[in-house]
């Protein structure tokens, strides 16, 4: 068997049904949100009855339950091993926090200006940087782990810290400076803050304490091979049960203007691509290796949307064209990431990319 059919067949070997069928499942879950709605006129005032916030009760633990499990998932405890690479952390700052979040400002403003609610939901899911589950493409695509782990850690704490700040920034004052329309965005930034700090605060601090605590009292090999495969399946439960809610309740605005969604998803496609060449490129250019380079890549492309809905959520409600933006992205970043895995095994057997970096001259 070639070295390209083993690489393809490792990928599909390491997926689970469910996550490789996920953009079926996805699909099925808008279906069954379209039908729920259209079966159950009173939905939307059985879901409002109970709020956390400005968030239904059942979409936010919908939410909570997507992004506890991938954030237990993080090597806390092995971070240290690759903070001296300052390359590679000042590289993946870069990517995740200047070129990410302008790219796909930019993309918004390009493809939808003339659309506001979706525009803003772009942005909104810009300034969502990757964190755990993008370890899955990382994996797969053989890139370092450890790296990984530490660049999901990072990108988690820059959200808590500096995600309303970004926001403020590219949904009003960028804008304004630019001369481009700003009235259409109306947001608070106590309640992104609060949106970041239930909905990832919450399950951060909770990732980390199942961790620590269940590596102390059961051991590591316990933890890695027992409780993570039992615990992953419910991020992904968790987001197909909250697509299924929030299409119940956007059934008419998706059924009434599909090309809608085609304008969501073209600037995203866009995006990953763009961000994962840029990244890889810079990987390459910087002799980081290729699994360093493939880290880098995967932690650029990917975004964290289960965050990006929960900030549309509880900022612009249920309903709103900012959270169906959220929506729609995995359904196209899924098939995109699998795709760029592909082309990342490909790329790594281009022996004449990976010439290590010179070694400094030994003082005589």
């Amino acid at each position: 068997m070639s070295t390209r059919s083993s690489d393809e067949t490792a990928v599909l070997a390491q997926l689970s049904v469910l996550d490789r069928y996920l953009p079926a499942w996805i699909l099925a879950a808008m279906a069954g949100g379209l039908l729920l709605g259209r079966a159950v006129p009173g939905v939307q005032t059985a879901l409002d009855a109970v709020k956390v916030g400005q968030t239904s009760l059942p979409i936010a633990l919908g939410l909570l339950l997507m992004m506890y499990p991938v954030l237990a998932k993080v090597r806390y405890e092995e971070m240290g091993h690759v903070t001296g690479d300052r390359r590679l952390l000042w590289l993946s700052l870069l990517l995740n926090w200047v070129i990410g979040p302008a790219l796909m400002f930019a993309l918004a403003w390009v493809f939808l200006a003339d659309s506001p609610e979706f525009r803003t939901g772009l942005i909104v899911i810009g300034l969502a940087r990757c964190i755990a589950m993008v370890l899955i493409w990382n994996d797969l695509a053989c890139g370092d782990r450890e790296a990984g782990a530490l660049l999901v850690a990072i990108n988690s704490v820059f959200q808590i810290l500096a995600y309303a700040l970004l926001g403020t920034f590219y949904l009003r004052t960028l804008p304004g400076w630019l001369g481009l329309d700003t009235q259409d965005v109306v947001f608070s930034t106590w309640e992104i803050t609060k949106a970041v700090l239930v909905f990832l605060g919450i399950p951060l601090a909770a990732g980390y304490l199942t961790r620590r605590i269940g590596i102390r009292a059961r051991g590591r090999d316990w933890y890695e091979r027992e409780l993570i495969p039992r615990l992953s399946p419910f991020a992904l439960y968790g987001l197909l049960f909250t697509i299924v809610v929030m299409f119940a309740l956007q059934g008419e605005a998706i059924t009434s203007d599909p090309v809608a969604v085609v304008s969501i998803a073209v600037p995203l496609l866009v995006y990953f691509a763009v961000m994962w060449g840029v990244a890889f490129a810079l990987g390459v250019r910087s002799r980081l290796g290729y699994p360093k380079t493939a880290t880098v890549a995967f932690t650029a492309a990917g975004n964290n949307f289960e965050l990006a809905i929960a900030v549309s959520i509880g900022v612009w409600g249920v309903t709103s064209g900012q959270a169906l933006a959220g929506v729609i992205g995995p359904l196209i970043e899924v098939p995109a990431l699998v795709a760029l895995v592909y082309l990342s095994l490909w790329l790594r057997r281009r022996a004449g990319l990976w010439r290590p970096r010179p070694a400094a001259p030994h003082p005589s």
